[in-house]
């Protein structure tokens, strides 16, 4: 059977004062894991990383390996601008149980592939024998990673596997042609599951099954039993959510609060929704929840 991973990338909640909410995130973390998916993806884009100091990772990672050790993956995302950085967070994360890591590219200023390499040797060898991915995100971080790159990183001892965003499919069969084939390549579009699988990767990594996971479950299920009805009715709700919801974070904390999950905010500068987006937002939790 295909391999479909469904990896939740879990938001970080905030009070509207800009603080941590380590409550309201222990809260988002319980109600990921009754969702049945495959693992967290914790601290990543959706987390807000950037906008997390260390002990605040320190806090978050904690009480992700609190709430899920023993129901789904933890993978806590480490990526920083620099090796030195990366590192330090892979140590704290580390100290806190974790076992698989993630690591965007280093971002901000233009870095040459031979630095790109390099931050990852440092990374992976601070990931010893833990599982590494790289996360690809050149819209974000500024930093292409080309096929023969990648497959020079997935030869190091712990590098598992990519997290690949906003690249289109053949971008992510381009990557699948040169890895070995227990690499893992995950997308980061969420409604990609099924199209992404037919090129190579094993799962999708996806902040909008953070908020209503089953619609997703059902696509993964519609597709192991190969009915081309049953995969097109089950894409159809998939599309459907992510079409309100997308990667937008203010959209999904708008939606824990309104199923009482946890009534944080973000700390980024981002839109919050307006009254029409709010109703569609409660109509795809009353129609999928």
């Amino acid at each position: 059977m295909t391999r479909r991973d469904i990896v939740t990338a879990i938001p970080t909640s905030f009070h509207a004062d800009g603080s941590l909410d380590l409550d309201g995130s222990r809260s988002i973390f319980r109600y990921v894991g009754e969702s049945g998916n495959e693992g967290a993806f914790v601290l990543g884009t959706t987390g807000e990383f950037p906008a997390v100091d260390d002990e605040e990772f320190a806090q978050l990672i904690r009480a992700a390996v609190e709430e899920l050790a023993g129901r789904m993956r933890v993978i806590a995302h480490v990526g920083q601008p620099s090796a030195y950085e990366a590192v330090r967070r892979v140590k704290i994360a580390k100290d806190a149980g974790v076992t698989e890591f993630a690591a965007l590219t280093p971002y901000y200023l233009p870095a040459a592939e031979s630095a790109v390499y390099d931050y990852f040797v440092q990374v992976a060898e601070a990931v010893g024998d833990g599982a590494l991915y790289v996360y690809i995100y050149p819209r974000r971080s500024g930093i292409t990673v080309s096929p023969e790159l990648l497959a020079r990183l997935a030869q190091l001892p712990a590098v598992v596997g990519a997290k690949v965003s906003e690249l289109s499919l053949d971008e992510l069969a381009a990557y699948r042609a040169v890895v070995p084939g227990d690499f893992i390549l995950y997308t980061g579009a969420d409604k990609d599951l099924v199209a992404a699988g037919q090129v190579g990767a094993q799962g999708v990594v996806s902040g909008v099954s953070s908020v209503l996971p089953k619609p997703f479950r059902a696509l993964a299920a519609a597709a192991d039993t190969g009915d081309a009805q049953k995969i097109a009715d089950a894409q159809a709700a998939v599309d459907d959510i992510v079409s309100i919801i997308g990667g937008d974070m203010a959209r999904m904390k708008a939606a824990y609060r309104s199923m009482g999950v946890a009534d944080g905010t973000c700390r980024m500068a981002l839109v919050q929704p307006d009254e029409a987006a709010l109703a569609e937002i409660e109509r795809v939790i009353a129609t999928y929840r």
